[in-house]
């Protein structure tokens, strides 16, 4: 619930970026853990890159981003972080 609290909440368009950030990172972890056991390339591989990605596009538009140019290199980096940090963890185990 506190989540969906901060759609109607107006706030400074840089502390969105950061919330929407550190939300794309921590969701993409799980999906880079099941990318670290899969064959690359494969059917699971893509799909444990691609499924994420609305999940992105509704936190961009439920906070308020839209696509500005300033912010693509703030979630390409969260997104490509949380996978390379699930893919991590899965190989030290």
């Amino acid at each position: 619930m506190g989540l969906f609290l901060f759609i109607f909440v107006p706030m400074n368009e840089y502390i969105a970026l950061a919330i929407v950030c550190v939300i794309v990172f921590i969701v993409n972890m799980p999906f880079g853990y099941w990318r670290g056991g899969v064959k690359k390339f494969s059917l699971q591989w893509f799909l444990a890159v691609h499924i994420p990605i609305p999940l992105v596009v509704a936190l961009r538009y439920g906070f308020h981003l839209g696509f500005q140019l300033y912010t693509y290199p703030f979630m390409v980096a969260a997104f490509f972080f949380g996978q390379y940090v699930g893919a991590k963890y899965r190989l030290k185990k």
